[in-house]
């Protein structure tokens, strides 16, 4: 096998989900029921479990250090985000949600940054299933709000010719779904592009040699870029996932 091949090949095993977990030196093989983007979000749940449920438990105490940033994140998700798109009830009642929509896809993110592990967030599946979680909070949360036939009157535009609403009411109704694939096929591309593109610019220096150390340092700017992006698509997801809820549990507004 050339070089080329070999490098592409190796991208390849790095951003699909596999039942082998490549650690320095060994081979982890997985069971079938488990896969290395499973073992992610194990991990990535359990570091949340620990940090939140450990050193962000105690609100009578002055936060400090770790748990001083924590607030500052819970605190803007809350505010600027759960509140300002769901009023202030609602907002604090859905604030768990979309606090647990970001910490979770910025652990991940994050961890896919760690070469030891791999970006769960690049696998359509994962990004389809928290997708699918908004999707049910627009559906049912709409419903319990406001009823079944609030529900439907969702999707009713106001102050349109009676005509036109058997165009518009369905497109309205699909519009739900398409917002749901918009949120998974923008992180996971955004994600899963984002480490291709750094491990094709390693994958230079392999194939061509030293002439191509050069794209070591733009593979270096990538990487701090993908940080920035991976706070960015956290809050784009969460912040996204909160305006289309509530646009379906308080269509007047």
């Amino acid at each position: 096998m050339d070089k080329t091949a070999a490098v592409n090949q190796y991208i390849m095993e790095e951003v699909q989900d596999s039942h082998e977990w490549v650690l320095p030196f060994i081979k982890v093989h997985l069971p079938d029921f488990l896969s290395v983007h499973g073992v992610m979000l194990i991990l990535c749940a359990s570091i949340l479990l620990l940090l939140f449920g450990v050193l962000y438990r105690k609100k009578d105490v002055v936060p400090h250090g770790l748990t001083n940033l924590l607030e500052v994140f819970v605190l803007f998700v809350r505010d600027q985000i759960s509140i300002a798109c769901l009023g202030d009830k609602d907002g604090r009642k859905m604030t768990p949600l979309f606090c647990s929509f970001f910490f979770f896809i910025l652990g991940l993110n994050l961890m896919g940054l760690i070469p030891i592990f791999r970006a769960a967030t690049g696998n359509v599946n994962v990004t389809a299933a928290l997708a699918l979680i908004t999707l049910g909070f627009m559906i049912f949360g709409s419903i319990y709000k406001n009823g079944f036939i609030g529900f439907v009157k969702a999707f009713v535009p106001h102050g349109v010719p009676w005509p036109l609403l058997f165009l518009l009411t369905p497109i309205e109704f699909i519009g739900m779904f398409i917002k749901a694939f918009a949120l998974t096929i923008r992180l996971f591309a955004n994600m899963l592009a984002g480490h291709i593109v750094i491990f094709a610019l390693l994958g230079l220096v392999v194939i061509f040699g030293w002439a191509a150390l050069p794209a070591m340092a733009l593979a270096m700017g990538v990487y701090f870029l993908e940080l920035f992006i991976a706070f960015l698509q956290a809050y784009i997801f969460t912040l996204l996932s909160a305006m289309f809820i509530g646009q379906m549990v308080h269509p007047e507004h």
